[in-house]
């Protein structure tokens, strides 16, 4: 596969420090639930698609959040697994999960605040949150297809299944 990394526009231009395909993914550990939390490491051995959005409860967050919750399977298929994560806390995803009956972990990304977002180079400093951005990462932890949507986008689920698909295929030899 080629390495990717796709831009929709710059929101507040802070998408110039986005992590670029070929790279290690930045570790992380982060609440799914006040009592719940997950590293990079807890996903080793498998895709990992890491989808940064703006914020619980929002019309688009939610349209996004729904429609992986359906895609869910496809993503399984190639053995991947999928995490939200926002600036929210623990508990607001916890009732936002549980409204939205959602299959997959939202991570809070809350305190110190939007420190992973800036990590993967897309919080937006403007607003306080992250950009609706999404990583597909290969079961090594490598950044293997990256893209910022406008913020009132749903990006949708297309490129992350191209990018799936693509480290599915065996390497031409």
């Amino acid at each position: 596969m080629s390495n990717q990394t796709e831009h929709g526009s710059s929101n507040g231009g802070q998408t110039q420090d986005l992590l670029q395909p070929g790279r290690p993914a930045p570790d992380f550990n982060l609440r799914a639930k006040p009592d719940e939390s997950f590293s990079l490491a807890d996903f080793r051995g498998r895709p990992l698609i890491l989808a940064f959005y703006p914020a619980d409860w929002s019309p688009v967050c939610g349209d996004q959040m729904a429609l992986y919750n359906q895609v869910l399977p496809e993503f399984e298929r190639y053995g991947a697994a999928i995490v939200g994560i926002s600036v929210d806390g623990p508990w607001c995803h916890l009732a936002f999960a549980t409204d939205r009956n959602l299959r997959f972990p939202l991570l809070s990304d809350f305190e110190p605040k939007g420190e992973m977002a800036r990590q993967y180079g897309v919080y937006d400093y403007a607003k306080g949150t992250s950009e609706r951005a999404l990583f597909v990462l290969d079961g090594e932890g490598v950044i293997r297809w990256s893209y910022v949507s406008p913020s009132e986008i749903n990006p949708g689920a297309d490129g992350i299944l191209r990018a799936l698909e693509a480290i599915a295929e065996p390497s031409p030899a």
